[in-house]
């Protein structure tokens, strides 16, 4: 193990023991195979495109070749919307506030890649005993395969006592476009993690990240933005009353992000997590 380390951590892998152990684990006692998966990695290949799963929120997620791999630094936005998913969901008394809906919770993850994102706030909301309804859309059918096979085995998942139930929809298209005319105006929860890479910025990226994962899930145009714009410019008319918009930036993007967001006459809410590095924004829909 020690040897497989020092192999990982000389070609650059910053978290060289966690990975020896996932690839020995992956390669299930075939020393042939350990070593074409060591190889691969040292090469450049993702970790999560070798093993075929990336974990996110304490789930492994199925990661397909050439899907977009999720990131840990979206547990901030995991967290933060299932949060607000909660709290506007009835309690245990059903009692309905202002900002609540009855039935399951209505999510939407648009930019959905594997599913990982959508999938891990849905999980908590069924672990916390709510009722949850996703429509998943991305614009890559590979990804929305992956988010498909995902979601149904969040589905399928032995449910325990006082755990909510799932009803998982998956869309290909271009952003909200393929969502059922039902579902808009009644979005409790939107997440998005569109891409927000400057263009030009995209050749500073790790090779593992800009060869190996698609550029229409990195590349957010001149000032990273250009999709992110259109997420935010949807949001009033996908989201209820009340209703939330959760979504990933970069540091100097805030402001920039901000302002849309409040021409767009959403009331938005800048989130951080040194532990992470994440930063990430959360824009309600007024009730009045």
């Amino acid at each position: 193990m020690d040897e497989l380390v020092a192999r990982l951590r000389s070609a650059g892998c910053v978290f060289a023991e966690d990975e020896a152990r996932i690839l020995t684990e992956a390669a299930d006692g075939d020393a042939a195979r350990l070593e074409e998966l060591v190889t691969a990695r040292v090469g450049g290949l993702p970790l999560e495109h070798l093993v075929g799963w990336a974990e996110l929120d304490g789930r492994r997620w199925l990661v397909a070749p050439g899907v977009f791999v999720p990131r840990q630094r979206s547990e901030l936005l995991v967290r933060e919307a299932a949060e607000r998913a909660a709290a506007g969901a009835v309690g245990a008394t059903g009692a309905l506030a202002e900002t609540t809906t009855a039935g399951p919770v209505l999510l939407v993850d648009l930019c959905c890649g594997c599913g990982a994102l959508g999938g891990a706030v849905a999980a908590r909301l069924l672990a916390a005993g709510h009722d949850v309804e996703i429509h998943a859309a991305d614009v890559d059918p590979v990804a929305v395969a992956c988010a498909h096979d995902n979601l149904k085995a969040l589905s399928d998942d032995d449910v325990p006592p006082g755990a909510g139930r799932l009803t998982a929809h998956t869309y290909t298209g271009d952003l909200a476009d393929p969502l059922p005319a039902e579902v808009w105006g009644r979005v409790d929860v939107l997440v998005a993690n569109a891409p927000y890479v400057p263009t030009e910025a995209i050749g500073m990226m790790p090779p593992e990240a800009r060869e190996h994962e698609p550029h229409a899930a990195l590349d957010g145009g001149d000032d990273g933005l250009v999709i992110l714009r259109r997420v935010i410019s949807l949001a009033p008319t996908l989201l209820r009353p009340g209703g939330h918009l959760l979504v990933e930036t970069g540091e100097t993007q805030v402001s920039a992000a901000v302002e849309h967001m409040t021409a767009a006459g959403l009331t938005p809410t800048v989130l951080t997590d040194d532990d992470l590095g994440a930063t990430a924004l959360a824009a309600t829909r007024p009730t009045t």
